[in-house]
């Protein structure tokens, strides 16, 4: 009777060599959590826009400080990123783009394309 094989140990996902498609469904989880903790901030400053003009003008300085516009760009790379993933994902429940070559491709395009939003984003707000 063969011995089943051994689990692999080694878990340092930064010195793992991922495909380009593992790359892009760790950061479609990841880009889903980002939103998912995004959605009671914006909740709280949406109320307080909606409480008051000074509420208002509290949430304009909110939403204009240095370091909410990092985590601005942050979430538009998650969204970004997840919208791609996700339709990316949908394709290929398709059977569209299943092939080794098409699926690698495709995952670059995630990759590659979000950041590309990304930058875009910032590019547009200087």
């Amino acid at each position: 009777m063969d011995r089943p094989k051994q689990a692999p140990k080694f878990l340092n996902l930064l010195q793992i060599d991922l495909p380009p498609g593992g790359i892009a469904s760790i950061a479609h989880r990841i880009s889903g959590i980002i939103m998912f903790l995004s959605l009671a901030p914006a909740a709280w400053l949406f109320a307080l826009s909606l409480h008051s003009e000074a509420g208002y003008r509290a949430a304009l300085d909110w939403l204009q400080s240095p370091a909410l516009g990092w985590l601005a760009l942050l979430l538009v790379w998650s969204l970004a990123h997840h919208l791609l993933a996700g339709c990316r994902h949908l394709l290929l429940d398709l059977h569209i783009g299943i092939r080794r070559g098409a699926a690698r491709a495709s995952a670059w395009v995630v990759n590659l394309g979000a950041l590309a939003l990304t930058a875009l984003f910032l590019v547009s707000r200087l």
